[in-house]
């Protein structure tokens, strides 16, 4: 990471900051998975063991100044790749008023979230995905930028410039999450400035009534690679990040019970699957329902449908084509905050399905307990002490 620079001034700045104006949290994950066989590559464990810290730092600077450091160390005992360290938030903020009007500015490695759909937020497109740490939570990276946002009762405007492009991180063929070949970390671009282009983003949201919505737009490399494959089998796919326009837009309905969630896009630039550029539009609709103590109980029930449509088809480099998701998410309200979830994706056009399965509940006031299993990819555990 070239991020030396930047960590330097803000451990100077954090060594200013008065030991009473410094928060300390963060969480200490210990993770184990068993694999299908099937999933098992020829040098790869049957099992694995993680160890994740992530600590975060606050810290005050004056009336209207603050610092947030979040470094992520993570160890995986299959293999050297998978174990890393990372920055996932490390700037500074500083805001005030304007006339009727509030600002803040966000200076160095955030993270920052679009999209209100449950299976894929297509418009969430400013942070790199960390294919790492699990197949489908998919945990973002932190991205260098400067975000100034203004807010009003007239909504919400936000302007992002993104200094540095950040590949996407892939586990190795004994990883944690296992790719059928290997990837080159030598990532190849369309820009002559290959990961120093700067790009731009920016985004509008607000509420009216019952509805929620947001209009964004991105000018730059995409955070989504195509690859290209050499011949011989034994070398590994190289990712290819091409410049990209998308235009998105969001939108929410929120009645007593139902929800009801938009995210639809347009790009150009992206190659599709076949190696050639084309242009495309992106859909998903979905909708939840709320159910209030089922059956007399104490428990809350959320029911979720979502319908998944990319227009190149079988051209598309993402597996959302034309997919239904359908999910449970059931909540006990007991003083252990017991929560068990299932969905189900199926493809329509092949038919093809995959599920998941996840309990979570707390053990104590800082540990707690998450089991899940993924398809037939594998079984997991994930005990997390909070401080």
């Amino acid at each position: 990471m070239r991020f030396g620079g930047f960590i330097a001034a803000l451990a100077l700045i954090t060594s200013s900051v008065q030991a009473q104006g410094v928060d300390l949290s963060g969480e200490l994950s210990l993770q184990s998975r068993w694999y299908a066989d099937r999933w098992v590559s020829p040098g790869q464990h049957s099992s694995s063991r993680v160890l994740v810290v992530k600590p975060t730092l606050r810290g005050q600077i004056g009336d209207n100044s603050s610092i947030e450091f979040t470094p992520l160390f993570r160890y995986d005992s299959t293999e050297n790749k998978s174990t890393h360290t990372d920055v996932r938030e490390a700037y500074l903020l500083t805001y005030g008023d304007w006339d009727r009007n509030s600002w803040e500015l966000r200076l160095g490695i955030s993270r920052v979230f679009w999209g209100v759909a449950e299976v894929h937020n297509l418009v969430d497109v400013v942070n790199q995905t960390d294919l790492i740490d699990h197949p489908r939570d998919r945990p973002k990276l932190g991205q260098p930028m400067a975000h100034l946002t203004i807010f009003g009762d007239w909504g919400m405007a936000e302007a992002f410039v993104l200094p540095y492009h950040r590949p996407r991180s892939f586990s190795g063929r004994l990883g944690s999450n296992p790719t059928a070949r290997p990837i080159s970390e030598n990532a190849q671009y369309e820009s002559g400035a290959d990961e120093n282009r700067v790009d731009f983003a920016l985004r509008y949201s607000h509420a009216v009534g019952l509805v929620d919505f947001g209009f964004s737009s991105f000018w730059g490399t995409s955070r989504e690679p195509t690859f290209e494959a050499p011949q011989n089998i034994n070398l590994p796919i190289i990712p290819y990040y091409e410049k990209i326009r998308q235009f998105g837009i969001e939108a929410q309905i929120t009645t007593e019970s139902n929800l009801f969630k938009m995210e639809a896009i347009h790009r150009h630039g992206q190659r599709n699957r076949l190696g050639r550029e084309e242009s495309y539009n992106a859909l998903v609709l979905g909708m939840e329902r709320a159910v209030y103590a089922p059956f007399g109980s104490k428990a809350d029930l959320n029911l979720i449908a979502e319908w998944l449509y990319d227009s190149r088809g079988q051209r598309a480099t993402g597996i959302w084509q034309k997919d239904l998701y359908v999910a449970g998410f059931l909540t006990l309200n007991d003083v252990h905050g017991t929560e068990l979830s299932a969905g189900i994706v199926k493809d329509l056009d092949s038919g093809e399905r995959s599920w998941n399965v996840e309990f979570k509940r707390r053990l104590s006031n800082n540990w707690s307990i998450r089991l899940e299993a993924l398809d037939d990819l594998f079984m997991g555990m994930n005990l997390t002490f909070s401080f």
